[in-house]
């Protein structure tokens, strides 16, 4: 809590809706100088040009079943949980028409993409919400390269399935590649999640190893499967694979390998980086990490996704060599020894219009509030308003330090 008293959102709300309209036009300055001067940053502009790529999603609720004895009625994209891969060329210009058929409003995300505020779908935040019934078009220009996904910013339509890939193709890309798969994880509620302060969002209680820090999930999926019913990505001896990994759960840190193999990993966040070697990695809600594996190991192997912090069986997916013929039991990997660190990294290069030192450079200190609550805090504050006043072009610039 600040001395305003105002949270995050109701101060985007005042500061950022009412004056969406004149910030298109002029530039605002980073905060925290003191005597008011800085860069100045120009806003990103709203795309006006013809688009290259058009398509339609709509928003509706249907009945999905990851395995052959599980079923559950939720939200999905165009009818498919995961919602239909979007891929676009880099630098092109896209158009998504969303048409909401849900009984309740909603928006769509682009998570990792950097937009002009008015598609970028936080509701009464950046844009009203679609409301049942209309539509809304976003348009954006598809850069940087990379993979990314799209999901509904409303409530907890994510938890119940709104969401997709989103790739945006690289002209040149830096490694080489003869197929590939996209591989978005998620975990699995058969009923409707609930918001902490009704009690959890695991809908059957909290409890147990977890507390109520993390829901007691009733599975973990891969592009939608559980682990009875797996998806299967075909290989050919030889071939160089690329996998795009996307973490779209909602609690859930994977920790991920695919067994008999080496990973290359090629990309963080959409992000190129030089090539590190590793036989599993840590995933984050909302990260993605790319690897290319050399497909020199015929057999039958689990893609295996395990959960860091549940209990739960793992997500899994089979690469099944094409010389197997689909036959023989999938083989699990063997422990981690060579996981991959955050200080492996190393960008390809820096974000476009960022370099040199920063303006300013800011401590913080991030941990949970009191009593193992869904709380978070900055610096011991449930609220912090200052940091974030000019959010987008700070996430931005913080993003390119990380590069």
């Amino acid at each position: 809590m600040t001395s305003s008293g105002l949270s995050r959102r109701e101060l985007l709300q005042l500061s950022g809706i009412s004056t969406l309209g004149a910030l298109a036009g002029c530039a605002s300055r980073l905060p925290g100088t003191d005597d008011g001067g800085g860069r100045a940053v120009t806003p990103r502009p709203t795309v006006t040009a013809d688009p290259d790529t058009s398509v339609s999603l709509t928003s509706t609720s249907g009945t999905i079943r990851p395995a052959s004895d599980a079923s559950t009625t939720t939200s999905m994209y165009d009818g498919q949980y995961p919602g239909p891969e979007l891929r676009v060329q880099e630098g092109d210009v896209l158009s998504v028409e969303l048409a909401n058929d849900l009984r309740e409003e909603t928006t769509i995300h682009w998570h990792g993409i950097p937009v002009a505020n008015p598609v970028d779908g936080v509701p009464n935040v950046t844009q009203d919400p679609v409301a049942a019934g209309d539509t809304f078009t976003y348009k954006f220009r598809a850069e940087p390269a990379g993979t990314y996904f799209y999901h509904s910013h409303v409530g907890l339509q994510l938890d119940r399935g709104l969401l997709g890939p989103l790739i945006v193709e690289e002209r040149d890309p830096h490694v080489e590649y003869d197929r590939e798969y996209v591989v978005v994880l998620d975990d699995y509620l058969s009923r409707e999640p609930r918001l902490p302060s009704d009690g959890g969002t695991g809908g059957g209680g909290m409890g147990g190893m977890m507390g109520d820090v993390r829901p007691p999930y009733e599975g973990l999926l891969i592009n939608g499967q559980l682990p009875e019913n797996p998806p299967t990505f075909d290989v050919t001896e030889g071939d160089r694979v690329r996998f795009r990994f996307v973490n779209a759960a909602s609690a859930t840190v994977f920790g991920v390998r695919i067994a008999g193999h080496e990973l290359s990993v090629t990309h963080a966040d959409g992000r190129p980086v030089e090539p590190v070697g590793a036989d599993s990695f840590v995933l984050g809600a909302g990260e993605r990490y790319d690897v290319v594996v050399e497909a020199t190991n015929p057999g039958r192997w689990f893609v295996q996704a395990n959960a860091l912090d549940g209990n739960e069986p793992p997500a899994r997916a089979v690469v099944e060599y094409e010389s197997t013929g689909g036959s023989g039991t999938p083989q699990p990997p063997s422990s981690s020894s060579n996981r991959l660190q955050y200080g492996d990294l190393r960008a390809l290069s820096s974000l476009d219009g960022v370099s040199g030192d920063p303006d300013r450079t800011f401590d913080l200190s991030l941990s949970r509030g009191r009593d193992q609550s869904y709380t978070w805090t900055i610096d011991g504050q449930e609220r912090v308003i200052e940091l974030f006043t000019h959010y987008s072009q700070f996430d931005y610039y913080y993003s390119g330090l990380l590069a």
